[in-house]
């Protein structure tokens, strides 16, 4: 790259930063998403634009893949400090069905249109069905709770719901390339369950908690008893999260779970010493003390360190969305959109995803409303483009990755577009239904009617 690329490129980025953070707030009250922005930038840069960014999906997958697996650990963590409930809380239930029952079943539906609709092999099927069934905690921001105290039952299940389901997909991401000759399934699949299944996911889990526990509480006892191990907080966060996947990786369990259960972990930690109390009330206290002075507070330390560590972490979740969605544009102009998407893509986000949530969550008691708009938001993103690029360096062949390619990209560019176009509209709408819901119950709780004063 010749030095006037190189000051193109600072200046584009110094641009599109910048003018980011001027209408930012903007963006939030029209119909679209930062998102539709950098994936329509992307296309610009590729080679139907101006040539200065062309990734082959192919050709690039490492970087595609390495790329990705940054912006989504960094992004799980953000969810897993999100998610302050406690796990006896009905909406971790439905979280949990959404991220291990209706994933399976879009997985299982998937896998048949795979076979019988695009004429895939079973593997293949099994892989693309996998790759897609994941929802995305990166580009689904506008619809994940606000802040840790955001207890509002959509925006909960599909936090907590992105957060497990990239890390419960990667098995069937196994599995399809077992079927398809690349990975050792063992005897009649018993490895695969036992290790690819049983220890991946339980495994993750722990081990991301125990490491997520075990540095919050060593930090705090050094902050409270000893006035160390202040500041840089940021090198904390990161320091955790690179930790936990790497153990994960180490001991062949999930990293993203790990990950995810990290920052789960660290939340917890806050939430038993902070209580019941409000954000207010522990926004008022962060703001009224010297962050040296809170930090190192008995009481306030945990809420401090968590905050501390969420508002360095949502940051570098927008970063990692301006690059993956910049990489999304630019290899869509090196595909063509097949025929079949025309019909695969409406089918998965119109019929598919409702269905498994309508399936996986029978018994609940979960409003029409709701079921609605978990049904609608499945966004698909960057876990799907980290398992297709983790699936497509594992030898598959010509006739297997130029399909599952071509899907997976063409599914992620519309989601980002339709979902993006639907998210203010139907989320303001959806605030207003609950208000509404909350004024009828409080007049109830008073004995009176609506209408009435």
């Amino acid at each position: 790259m010749d030095t006037n690329t190189w000051i193109l490129w600072y200046l584009i980025a110094g641009g599109v930063l910048i003018l980011m953070a001027l209408v930012g707030s903007l963006i939030q009250r029209l119909p679209l998403t930062t998102a539709m922005l950098y994936l329509g930038l992307g296309v610009a840069l590729g080679p139907v634009g101006g040539s200065l960014l062309v990734v082959d999906p192919l050709r690039h997958a490492a970087l595609v893949e390495h790329v990705t697996e940054v912006a989504l650990l960094i992004s799980l963590f953000t969810a897993g400090l999100k998610l302050r409930l406690p796990f006896s809380d009905p909406q971790w239930r439905l979280a949990l069905r959404l991220a291990c029952g209706s994933m399976i079943l879009t997985i299982g539906s998937l896998t048949w249109v795979g076979v019988y609709g695009l004429g895939l092999p079973l593997g293949a099927a099994v892989l693309l069905g996998a790759i897609l069934a994941p929802t995305d905690p990166v580009l689904a921001s506008e619809v994940q709770v606000a802040h840790a105290w955001d207890q509002d039952r959509v925006r909960f299940s599909l936090t907590g719901e992105a957060g497990l389901n990239d890390g419960t997909a990667f098995p069937f991401v196994l599995l399809g390339l077992g079927l398809l000759g690349l990975h050792d399934l063992g005897t009649q699949g018993w490895r695969w369950i036992l290790v690819d299944v049983g220890w991946t996911v339980s495994g993750g889990l722990s081990i991301g908690a125990l490491l997520g526990t075990t540095v919050g509480v060593l930090v705090l006892y050094l902050r409270q008893q000893h006035k160390e191990a202040l500041g840089l907080d940021d090198f904390l966060a990161l320091g955790l999260i690179a930790l936990a996947y790497g153990s994960a990786l180490l001991f062949h369990s999930s990293g993203f779970l790990a990950v995810f259960a990290a920052g789960v972990a660290l939340r917890r930690i806050e939430r038993k010493a902070s209580g019941e109390r409000s954000a207010a009330d522990v926004a008022a206290v962060v703001r009224e003390s010297e962050a040296a002075e809170i930090a190192a507070d008995p009481t306030h330390a945990p809420a401090y360190m968590a905050q501390a560590l969420l508002v360095f972490n949502e940051h570098l979740e927008r970063l990692g969305e301006v690059v993956v969605v910049l990489l999304l544009g630019a290899m869509l102009t090196m595909v063509a959109m097949p025929l079949a998407a025309l019909w695969f893509i409406p089918l998965l986000l119109l019929i598919i995803r409702p269905l498994a949530v309508g399936i996986g969550l029978l018994g609940s008691p979960t409003a029409y409303v709701h079921r609605a708009l978990l049904g609608w938001f499945g966004i698909r993103g960057i876990g799907s483009l980290y398992y297709l690029a983790y699936a497509l360096q594992h030898g598959l062949t010509p006739a297997v990755s130029q399909p599952l390619i071509a899907i997976t990209l063409s599914t992620v560019a519309v989601s980002v577009i339709v979902h993006g176009l639907s998210v203010t509209p139907l989320m303001t709408r959806y605030g207003e239904w609950m208000a509404q819901r909350v004024r009828r119950y409080r007049l109830a709780r008073q004995g009176l009617r609506p209408g009435k004063n």
